[in-house]
């Protein structure tokens, strides 16, 4: 069963004695999230630069100048970033800086566990998962501590089958390696390892070992055995959808900027005045109505009544309108709609203003997904008004209504059958979980046909990480660290009680009898 809930992690109370400890124990990855930072319980000066006692240090890269090893850090000071180099025989005691972010369980064994440490977390009741809830509803809403169970991934000689091994399984190994020639042996790739590899090595000839779970689009072509054409890689652009309706469960989708349907917008809700401002139109005028009341406490700045209607213009931007208080406020300038002698005056809404608007439409037209992109700014309600015609079955059109959030930017891989190729599909390198045996390289005579993109709906959880990381291949992405790990989707994590540094226990009466620790393996998603 899948353990899907979120967790924010206990910062470690035992101090590092210089940056070589810490860099030798902790991870220190490409991107925001991977980046360990802590503080020192002195000020540390370096060359002109003292970095403050308690000031945050964020650990970003190692790097080697003249065959010395050092670490490129960043401190944060009015806002600004400003870049320091520690060498790692700086001493002094680091702690880990408090952190405020939520991960996985994924995350926290492939990022935040350090070498010969523990890793101690909190369970985050955001998830709605039954499972994660009857989990914590045994005991372990606390504070915990992680220990991941390590397991040894192995391929079958002749039967072509991936098997595993834990770490705690009592058998005797021996090796045999000088007794066969490798090429002999399967050695499986995974899509991630094809998606690495040069340019000029493509087209490849591959055949699946393991069968996709992800995508259901793409039919019998990734079924165990197949050989598969992979022909080059590519980065392609995507819009992120959700459904909107009242339930907490959302269905979400990724739609290929090639779909051929059609769509009509649907009113939009705005929360605030600030959400008008963000919403602003080049090609119209935004019209909204009131849903709430609003008392401005500034006769400057206009209050609002519900049913009270607007119209928002498309390229002025705010004003700061200077107040009675010499306080210096931002308001968004508006046209407000008197219905009662069919005449407009302009006002001025207080951004802070916790009202409510809902949009008014008077577009009826029918647009295509790169019209909407092109004219309108993320995000924005559609409905399907007319199906893709080019598909079987288009699950969009039984969506009552559709927010588009944003485009994301992703990796895929364009694919086709070897033995009857008539189609070439967009395969997403991070959304299928598969394993391949390379069967050739440089492959000849390979006829390219019409690529097919296809809308994907995703879960719950791959929303969630296409929201954490989206757009990162825009920057361009930065290369992620070669490390030698088995699928960190399959690793177990065992549970245990944490101690008591993690918070304060609560007093237990005299002579009751304490049950003994209690254990759990969790499946990381």
């Amino acid at each position: 069963v899948s353990f899907k809930a979120l967790c924010r992690i206990v910062a470690d109370k035992t101090p590092y004695a210089n940056v070589e400890e810490i860099v030798r124990r902790n991870l220190i990855g490409p991107t925001p999230l991977q980046q360990p930072c802590f503080y020192c319980s002195k000020d540390v000066k370096v060359g002109n630069l003292t970095i403050e006692q308690g000031e945050k240090i964020i650990f970003s890269s190692v790097e080697e100048n003249n065959r010395i090893l050092t670490v490129n850090c960043e401190i944060i000071r009015d806002g600004k970033a400003q870049s320091v180099v520690l060498p790692l025989s700086q001493e002094g005691d680091f702690y880990e800086w408090e952190d405020d972010q939520l991960y996985t369980l994924k995350e926290v064994a492939e990022w935040k566990i350090p070498k010969g440490r523990s890793r101690s977390v909190t369970f985050s009741h955001t998830c709605s998962a039954a499972d994660s809830t009857r989990l914590l509803s045994m005991g372990c809403s606390g504070c915990v501590v992680l220990a991941p169970i390590y397991a040894v991934q192995a391929v079958m000689k002749f039967q072509k089958e991936i098997v595993q091994f834990l770490s705690d399984l009592d058998v005797e190994v021996k090796d045999v390696t000088d007794c066969y020639n490798v090429s002999t042996f399967l050695q499986p790739v995974s899509m991630e390892d094809i998606l690495e590899m040069m340019c000029k090595e493509f087209p490849v000839v591959v055949a699946a070992i393991e069968g996709s779970t992800g995508n259901k689009h793409f039919g019998n072509l990734l079924c165990p055995g197949r050989e598969i054409v992979v022909y080059k890689k590519c980065l392609a652009t995507r819009i992120l959808a959700s459904e909107i309706k009242s339930s907490s469960y959302k269905r979400h989708f990724l739609i290929p900027t090639s779909y051929q349907g059609k769509f009509k917008r649907r009113p939009r809700e705005f929360p605030t005045a600030y959400d008008l401002e963000i919403a602003k139109s080049s090609k119209e005028k935004l019209h909204v109505i009131a849903t709430k009341a609003f008392e401005s406490p500034y006769k400057e700045l206009c209050s609002v009544s519900a049913g009270d209607q607007f119209l928002i213009p498309q390229h002025q931007t705010s004003e700061d309108v200077n107040l009675g208080r010499q306080k210096v406020e931002n308001a968004l300038a508006c046209e407000q709609v008197l219905l009662e002698n069919k005449t407009r005056k302009n006002v001025l809404l207080p951004v802070f203003m916790e009202g409510g608007f809902v949009e008014i439409l008077h577009d009826k037209r029918q647009y295509s997904l790169s019209e909407l992109c092109k004219d309108f700014r993320f995000p924005f309600n559609v409905k399907v008004s007319i199906r893709d015609l080019s598909v079987q079955e288009d699950i969009l059109a039984g969506v009552s209504c559709l927010q588009l959030e944003e485009e994301i930017i992703d990796s895929f891989l364009l694919i086709s059958s070897f033995n009857n190729p008539t189609e070439i599909w967009e395969a997403p390198v991070h959304r299928l979980n598969m394993s391949f045996q390379l069967l050739s390289k440089h492959v000849e005579d390979i006829k390219y046909f019409p690529i097919k993109s296809t809308v994907e709906e995703i879960t719950e959880e791959q929303y969630y990480m296409l929201r954490r990381y989206g757009n990162q291949a825009t920057n361009p992405p930065p290369r992620p660290p070669k490390t030698h790990r088995t699928e960190a989707c399959k690793i177990p994590v065992r549970i245990l009680p944490a101690q008591s540094d993690c918070g304060t226990p609560k007093p237990k009466k005299v002579g009751k009898i304490i049950s003994a620790s209690r254990h759990f393996r969790l499946p990381l998603v």
